[in-house]
């Protein structure tokens, strides 16, 4: 039988209290070598980068895109960590991810729910 892994990820603050108060569903990453083992029914423990706080997570689906832009176009504004209103901008990741990164790699939709 093949046991689930383990994965570990930083969220800063914001993004963390979303997914704590089970209104963020989706934690979007570049598909990296550190993402290209995650598998469904994996389990991701998030760190708050500010509070140390620590929160586990099992991975329910795992959609794969050649962008932000075209990931931010298969998902509502709530389950990717912005408000009813916002306007969901993809550039917002490239305070994460360079351009030449996401063209690399391609990223990654993971589909969480907390446990």
């Amino acid at each position: 039988m093949v046991k689930n892994m383990i994965h570990e990820m930083n969220l800063h603050d914001a993004p963390y209290k979303l997914i704590k108060e089970k209104t963020k569903t989706v934690e979007m990453r570049l598909n990296d070598e550190r993402r290209k083992d995650l598998k469904i029914g994996d389990i991701i423990i998030f760190t708050n980068r500010d509070t140390k706080e620590k929160l586990k997570a099992k991975v329910l689906k795992l959609d794969y895109y050649d962008s932000f832009k075209e990931l931010y176009k298969h998902f509502d504004n709530i389950e990717i960590g912005y408000k009813k209103d916002d306007i969901p901008n993809p550039s917002d990741m490239d305070i994460y991810y360079t351009k030449e990164q996401q063209e690399k790699y391609g990223v990654i939709a993971i589909r969480i729910e907390l446990l």
